[in-house]
């Protein structure tokens, strides 16, 4: 990449963190917060119908238990994508020579 290609790149960043600012950032966050505590709660509930059916809850059936579970794998999985992403990002940025 070119040196006027990197101090362009650098020039959109700095503007769009200066339009974004710091109440977008608290924003990000808590809704990072939000996500993990959605994902954690589906986690607790799918673990918590297990239990119930492993002790014969007449309840809870097999097809409610197990697509709360694959509900839950699947939440948790696109939660650790996206954390993936966000450090291929972080590290591509850190990386980066000014």
């Amino acid at each position: 990449m070119s040196e006027m290609a990197i101090n362009q790149v650098l020039a959109q960043m700095r503007s769009m963190a200066a339009e974004a600012g710091s109440e977008s950032a608290a924003d990000f966050s808590s809704f990072m917060k939000q996500s993990i505590d959605d994902v954690n709660q589906a986690m607790q509930s799918s673990r918590e119908m297990a239990t119930a059916f492993e002790a014969g809850d007449p309840g809870v059936s097999l097809a409610e238990l197990m697509v709360t579970a694959q509900k839950a794998s699947l939440e948790f999985q696109a939660l650790s994508e996206v954390r993936n992403k966000l450090l291929t990002a972080y590290r591509e940025v850190m990386s980066m020579q000014v």
